[in-house]
């Protein structure tokens, strides 16, 4: 909650009204509708369609205002020019401020004209007048704004999470002039690579069904009802919900009954083909004239990848723009709502994100779109786990970070030093994968993919005999890892094809306090929080475009990059890596038999022995990067 000793006494009565979920749901409303006048407009895009936008105005008009647009697919409701929300703005404290809000339907959803185009393509070139894309459509809107709604003050910011940070991002690539100001939040990417529905090339099934059987469907015409169709799985147990389901075809068959036109593009997309290529942003990241403030959670299981390569490709195309990081201890979204003060089992100790509102947020959009404030942002505002603490930098990843590697070794060992020459116990660890018996990506009953998977405890995991362990001794000083991690793994399998999946993990003392607040009472001595994890699935290892079988049996080298963290693993505490073939059902099964996954047959299902080598010629570890 605000603290009330540095405002008015009025003011924080009206902000802790505002924050409270039940009761001020009314009172907020009337604060709009008391404040703010609603105006619809169907703005006219330079091919004639015209796409549905709501403008909030001040009553006040003893002054000018910035605009602030959000586009989105998801409805710029409520429709009725006397109907208005409860809330504006990404949080309360923008209304009280006086902003001029706009939320507009993209392309093609709601009440908005044309043909809606999932992840629409950048045209780099545009060879006719009349051709779009988003950053011609956010170019029109704004441009048509600024001419006809009054009482602006010639400045527009952009801001959106999730799909509308996708919105921002490609609504900022040769920016309108007017534009001062975006934020793309947990933007989304790039849908092959590490984005939502693949991470490296492995199918995320969990996710993308639920996502696609709930907003995949098909919309006629304009509407203001389309009511977000649900799925019933007929059991709480997803597990076994997808492990029922023996092939990806049957998906379609049993229940989308081809309703959803993008799940038919994706099983027709296997491969990292022009169709995934030109839903690529991030070589579109040019010309990014406003300040941007991108913003991401180091445990979003959506789009991490998204944020953080949003950051990074704006930065390298872009060297004279205002481009800021931030990243903190959060789910998808958990900025934007809620303290922030925990995430899963783990407390942080802090109200993170109300810091963000009011610290980094809204401070951002006062500068840039008002003028207002002297302090200006670091390059990276990050919260370092483990220690529980904002940390700013003048780069991402900072420049003091020194590159190590985490070497597996015999006896389940994991150390910063390579294997000697006469390491003995062998030169590899084996485990047979079953697809018929997949390891579980997260502990209990659940169905679809569950956020806290990305921060869960993984001693389901490590006791099971298809999932490798290699962990150090207990750590003397404080290991403060930053940045990617590169994984570089020797392996090999009896089959044609496989998933490999790495986890970072930290081990809690077996004597670690309970927390104070411990609703499901975890007990936290021993406990093995996911860091980071990810996978590639293995026929993609050297070419995305281009998959390649194994030869069976034959050591072959597998690298990819998980994304970026920055936690401290404390001393007396251990530092664990993970590696299984499966991580069920989040990532569809593998057959283990080199093919076209999508069009597999229930034979092409194969149990295969795995095997990852740690000698000192084949060497198995996690690059990373340690702060001194």
């Amino acid at each position: 909650m605000i603290a009330c000793r540095n405002l008015a006494h009025v003011v924080c009565t009206i902000v802790m009204v505002l924050l409270l979920p039940a009761a001020a749901a009314a009172q907020g409303l009337e604060h709009v509708k008391a404040n703010y006048t609603k105006y619809e407009y169907l703005i006219p895009m330079r091919d004639g369609k015209r796409l549905f936008t709501s403008v909030y105005v001040p009553k006040d008009d003893s002054q000018t205002y910035p605009i602030l647009l959000k586009r989105t697919p998801y409805s710029a409701r409520p429709y009725g020019a006397d109907q208005y929300p409860e809330n504006l703005g990404p949080s309360p404290l923008f209304a009280r401020e006086g902003y001029i809000f706009v939320y507009q339907d993209v392309r093609g959803r709601w009440m908005s004209e044309g043909d809606f185009v999932h992840m629409r393509p950048h045209l780099s070139k545009k060879t006719k007048k009349t051709e779009i894309d988003e950053s011609t459509d956010t170019w029109d809107t704004v441009e048509w704004l600024i001419k006809r709604v009054r009482g602006h003050n010639g400045r527009v910011g952009i801001a959106g999470i999730s799909y509308p940070g996708f919105y921002t991002a490609a609504g900022i690539i040769d920016s309108h002039p007017a534009i001062k100001a975006a934020s793309p939040q947990a933007p989304v990417n790039d849908w092959f690579i590490g984005d939502d529905w693949h991470h490296n090339g492995a199918f995320f099934l969990a996710h993308m069904f639920n996502w696609m059987s709930r907003n995949g469907r098909k919309r006629p015409a304009p509407t203001k009802k389309f009511p977000r169709a649900t799925f019933d799985y007929g059991t709480p147990d997803g597990y076994e919900f997808y492990r029922r389901i023996k092939t990806l075809s049957e998906i379609d068959k049993k229940y989308l009954k081809g309703d959803v036109p993008f799940w038919l593009e994706t099983v027709r997309h296997g491969t990292y083909d022009e169709f995934w290529k030109s839903r690529n942003i991030r070589p579109h990241l040019k010309n990014v004239n406003a300040a941007v403030m991108t913003v991401g959670g180091w445990f979003d299981a959506e789009n991490l990848f998204g944020a953080l390569e949003t950051y990074k490709s704006i930065e390298a195309r872009n060297p004279k723009t205002v481009n800021t990081l931030v990243m903190g201890p959060w789910r998808h979204g958990g900025w934007a709502r809620g303290e922030g003060s925990f995430f899963g089992d783990i407390p942080f100790n802090a109200k993170t994100s109300e810091f963000y509102r009011e610290k980094i947020e809204f401070p951002f959009f006062q500068r840039h779109l008002k003028g207002k404030g002297e302090a200006e942002h670091p390059e990276a505002w990050v919260f370092e786990m483990g220690t529980n603490q904002w940390r700013k930098y003048d780069r991402w990843p900072p420049k003091t970070a020194r590159s190590k590697s985490l070497y597996f070794h015999a006896g389940q060992r994991l150390a910063f030093e390579p294997p000697g020459k006469n390491a003995d116990r062998g030169d590899y660890d084996q485990y047979l994968s079953d697809p018929d018996k997949p390891v579980p990506y997260m502990n209990g009953i659940l169905a679809g993919m569950k956020a806290e998977y990305m921060i869960a405890d993984q001693r389901f995991a490590s006791r099971r005999p298809d999932v490798l362990v290699y962990q150090t001794g207990e750590l003397e000083e404080d290991v403060t890892l930053v940045g990617p991690i590169e994984v570089d793994l020797t392996v090999s399998t009896s089959g044609t094809d496989s998933d490999w999946v790495v986890k970072l993990i930290d081990v809690y003392p077996d004597d670690y306090p309970d927390p104070a607040k411990n609703p499901r009472e975890v007990r936290m001595g021993g406990y093995q929080q996911l860091v980071r994890g990810d996978v590639i699935r293995g026929k993609f290892r050297k070419s995305m475009e281009k998959p390649e079988p194994f030869e069976p049996n034959k050591p072959s080298r597998v690298r990819f990059t998980m994304p970026d963290t920055y936690h401290c693993f404390r001393s007396g505490h251990r530092i664990m890596v993970q590696v299984q073939s499966s991580w069920f059902p989040l990532v569809d099964r593998n057959p283990q038999k080199f093919c076209d996954i999508f069009r597999a047959v229930e034979s092409d299902y194969q149990a295969a022995t795995q095997r990852v080598y740690r000698s000192p010629k084949a060497v198995s570890r996690l690059k990373v990067m340690v702060l001194p």
